[in-house]
This record gives C-alpha cells, structure tokens and sequence, in this order.
C-alpha cells in the first residue's frame, strides 16, 4: 500500500510539534513551510526530528542519508515537503507503511 502524502505529513505535524514543544508554531505546517525560516528549527531541533522518525519509521527512513545528499544551502532551506517526499518515497520502497521493526500484519504473515 503506498503511503499518503497527507497522512506522512499530519503524522510528521505532530512529530514536529513534539519536537519544538513550547516553541511550535500556530500556522499551519504545509508541505512548503521550511523547517529554519518558518518553523525556526535549529541544528539541536534537527537532531531530535531525526531521532523521532528513528524511532517511528526504523531503518526504513534513514533522515541522515537524506540530509546528506543536499548542499549547505539546500538543507537550510529544506521544506516539510521535501521530507514529505523522502519518508513516502522510502515507505514505497520498502514496500510497507509501517515502522521497520513492527511485527507483520495477520494478512502478510498469512502470506509468508
């Protein structure tokens, strides 16, 4: 089943929101909100969203590998979409929308 745009990016609101605590903006977040200029994220912030989707999504979303692909001025003004995109886009290719380490579904297990 492929992985909704929508559902990664309410799900990854929410992650984002946790991270920033406190300091979580009112606004919306859209897939073209950027996480330093609007949402004001630093590096420590940074670091803990990447800590988040590790514990959300495994080894299936690998945020660092993601990161490391862009120049220094691309990441500071990376966009929720792009991550958006990246999480869907890794979800797809592991054929699955669930975190890497949860046990099969009855219906997959049944299958296998």
């Amino acid at each position: 089943m492929a992985a909704s745009h929508a559902d990664i990016l309410a799900e990854l609101t929410g992650i984002i929101d946790a991270v920033l605590g406190d300091f979580a903006t009112d606004a919306p977040i859209t897939m073209d909100t950027t996480f330093r200029d609007e949402l004001g994220m630093e590096s420590i912030d940074v670091v803990s969203l990447a800590g988040r989707l590790q514990a959300r999504y495994g080894n299936t979303v690998n945020f660092a590998h993601f990161v490391a692909k862009l120049d220094l001025e691309t990441v500071g003004e990376l966009r929720v979409g792009q991550l958006v995109e990246h999480i869907a886009h890794s979800l797809d290719a592991a054929g699955r929308d669930r975190p890497a380490d949860a046990s099969p579904t009855v219906v997959e297990a049944v299958r296998s």
